[in-house]
């Protein structure tokens, strides 16, 4: 665990979808509640998992989020060596090496954890966290036996429902303390799942103004396909309530009265590629080894409002000539993997992304810089050009993107929303 973070905590939270009973478009009753809308069609074959986080919570209090947490210092424990003595010697465990090189990968996956004292990779230690923290917070328990395969463990994994009392005592007891989540494995002969958790995203809290106080987190997404939705109850503590909801009932209860917080409604947006379970499972196994860019959205201030902003892809200039190509051992059609970070920066455009996000942003706050533009929300909007922002109204944050995105990943789906407000404030 890194111990020597100044502005913000690390966290994982985990993307958890489950097969449907139905697997064709049929109406679907909600019950009632004060965020839920009418009957509603739908034509996913799959649900995603929102928690409501209670009144008292630190972080996104009476909101809907994906499972997850603080990580803790169990989670990089050298305790897990024993649990995972299979697949110890193996890199990242067996997760694989991710392509994505090391000068471009996030902090909190490339960090050298063996200086903090852990043997524990960072992509092992976060998805033990996402899994623990699910378990805590809706019950739910993504556990292998620990003499599973790992190709077994990569496919349509259903969730550990044996034994239910049991499974309640240990829930309390790693609720209290988390050090008990590798007691319980080895209690009951299993290793965390961390194979059917495929990286996904990772998200930065914006820098706060000046003398507000806000919680800052540096949070790993992971993505996780069951093929049933498995038990699940909240524990009436950080959670009073949970759902399951396809992303498109989602995204329209954030519509109404239901508050999501941006990083969740535009992941749930990608979502929105995918209509079948099998398809996003194919996708984020395929793609989870490609790596991902940490999305830390910068807040610009306009005449009559403020948009988030993103980064996003350099793009290749189409003015290099043969000789530059040479010079720096580019490659037909490479990925950027392949790649020298020299080339890289030499060969492709400055600024690619949206095309207000700073080239040096100020992630830490400490300048308490504060970015605006002598314009109106509206008429930098209409303007085109690359767009990677999100515009927070009266309802679900409206994304604007123009721009791809790095290692291979989807964009959101853009919603149609018909009056936004984008003078309210973020």
């Amino acid at each position: 665990m890194n111990n020597t973070l100044k502005h913000w905590r690390e966290a994982a939270t985990l993307i958890l979808t489950a097969g449907c009973q139905h697997l064709s478009a049929i109406p679907k009753s909600t019950p009632q509640g004060p965020w839920h809308s009418q009957q509603k069609t739908t034509t996913f074959d799959y649900e995603v998992l929102l928690l409501l986080r209670s009144q008292s919570s630190g972080f996104f209090p009476n909101a809907f989020v994906f499972p997850g947490g603080l990580a803790e210092p169990s989670d990089f424990s050298s305790d897990w060596v024993k649990v995972f003595e299979r697949h110890a010697q193996k890199p990242n465990f067996g997760l694989g090496v991710v392509k994505q090189p090391p000068y471009t990968r996030p902090p909190m996956f490339i960090t050298d954890r063996t200086k903090f004292g852990s043997p524990i990779p960072g992509e092992v230690a976060f998805r033990i966290c996402a899994i623990r923290e699910t378990f805590e917070e809706s019950g739910i328990l993504l556990v292998v036996p620990e003499n599973s395969s790992i190709e077994d463990n990569q496919n349509f994994m259903a969730a550990y429902e044996q034994d239910a009392k049991a499974i309640a005592r240990w829930r309390e007891e790693v609720q209290s303390d988390p050090l008990r989540f590798i007691e319980m494995c080895k209690e009951l002969r299993c290793v965390p799942n961390i194979w059917a958790l495929q990286e996904w995203a990772n998200w930065l809290t914006p820098v706060p103004p000046k003398n507000v106080a806000r919680r800052r987190y540096d949070t790993a997404f992971f993505i996780c396909c069951l093929p049933r939705k498995p038990y699940t109850m909240d524990d009436q503590k950080e959670v009073t309530n949970f759902k399951w909801w396809t992303p498109k009932e989602t995204i329209n209860e954030s519509q109404n009265n239901a508050w999501i917080p941006p990083p969740q409604i535009y992941e749930l947006s990608r979502l929105c590629n995918f209509t079948h379970l099998e398809d996003l499972q194919r996708f984020a196994l395929h793609r989870g080894l490609e790596g991902c860019e940490r999305f830390c959205p910068i807040i610009i201030h306009a005449k009559d409002g403020v948009m988030s902003t993103l980064p996003g892809r350099r793009l290749p200039r189409m003015d290099v000539t043969p000789q530059e190509k040479e010079d720096s051992g580019w490659l037909e059609e490479p990925g950027e993997h392949q790649r020298g970070e020299d080339a890289v920066r030499r060969l492709t455009k400055e600024g690619i992304g949206d095309e207000l996000y700073p080239k040096d942003p100020d992630l830490t706050g400490q300048t308490h810089k504060i970015y605006s533009i002598d314009r109106t929300v509206e008429e930098v909007c209409q303007d085109g050009g690359s767009l990677h922002r999100m515009i927070i109204g009266n309802r679900a944050p409206q994304i604007f993107i123009t721009t791809e995105l790095k290692y291979k990943h989807v964009k959101p789906q853009l919603q149609q929303q018909d009056d936004i407000e984008p003078k309210s404030q973020l």
